[in-house]
């Protein structure tokens, strides 16, 4: 269900960032080419913001207008990897095939922003992984 992801900046730094940790943040690609950095989801600890818990957001729960209510929108997270666990807990990273990226959720509510990973079947010969997969999307979409 994409429990992390690599980044690697214009700097040639690579950030591996991992849902669980509370300060998780994602990199948004904007308009103009530049990063954002937004929170990533929303931790079961934190306070209620109006927010969806978890870090993911189900392409049909998008498309049945679940996500409405919070001003949310498509965007584009240019990660090079990304972190599935099978179902002994074993991490398995993927690499995310050149000119696609992983689509993201990105949810607007009092003025906060934050970034779910849209997920959707996983392809087959990653069955074994998990059930959930990041939806990776072309670059130019």
């Amino acid at each position: 269900m994409c429990g992390g992801v690599q980044y690697t900046d214009k700097a040639n730094k690579t950030w591996t960032i991992y849902f669980p940790n509370p300060k998780a943040a994602l990199p948004v690609l904007k308009r103009n080419g530049e990063i954002e950095w937004v929170p990533w989801g929303k931790r079961k600890e934190e306070a209620d913001d109006g927010f969806y818990q978890g870090g993911w957001a189900r392409l049909d729960a998008i498309h049945a207008g679940k996500w409405a209510k919070l001003n949310a929108k498509p965007v584009m997270l240019p990660v090079q990897a990304f972190m599935e666990k099978d179902e002994v807990r074993q991490s398995h990273w993927i690499t995310v095939p050149q000119g696609q990226v992983i689509q993201g959720l990105l949810a607007v509510q009092a003025n906060q922003t934050r970034v779910y990973v849209v997920t959707t079947e996983t392809p087959t010969e990653y069955a074994w992984v998990h059930d959930r997969w990041p939806r990776l999307v072309n670059r130019s979409q």
